[in-house]
């Protein structure tokens, strides 16, 4: 059970426009275990990090506020997570915004 869910509001541009959704998917889970942040698992034969995107962006299309929703298994400072999630994400992944989603 997560103890705490953050939302993310970030910007998706430049190169990184023609990453797919799924990839995008998998781009997150993969910085969250590179950032050493404690995320929640899912349950079942595969387990994978808790991450949902708001929406699906069609491919080769720019935002500058999309939202996903990211659940962890320990409380963490919205400031932290930002600084630490953004260093592994590349050029083109934008953090804008952390906070707690009630």
């Amino acid at each position: 059970m997560p103890k705490e869910k953050l939302e993310v509001v970030f910007a998706k541009c430049r190169l990184m426009r023609f990453i797919s959704h799924l990839d995008l998917l998998r781009l997150f889970q993969r910085a969250l275990r590179r950032a050493d942040i404690p995320f929640s698992l899912t349950c079942g034969y595969n387990p994978h990090p808790k991450v949902s995107i708001r929406r699906a962006l069609k491919l080769g299309e720019e935002s500058d506020h999309e939202v996903a929703i990211f659940s962890l298994d320990e409380a963490m400072d919205p400031g932290e997570f930002k600084a630490r999630f953004q260093q592994q994400l590349p050029d083109g992944i934008i953090i804008k915004e952390v906070s707690y989603k009630e």
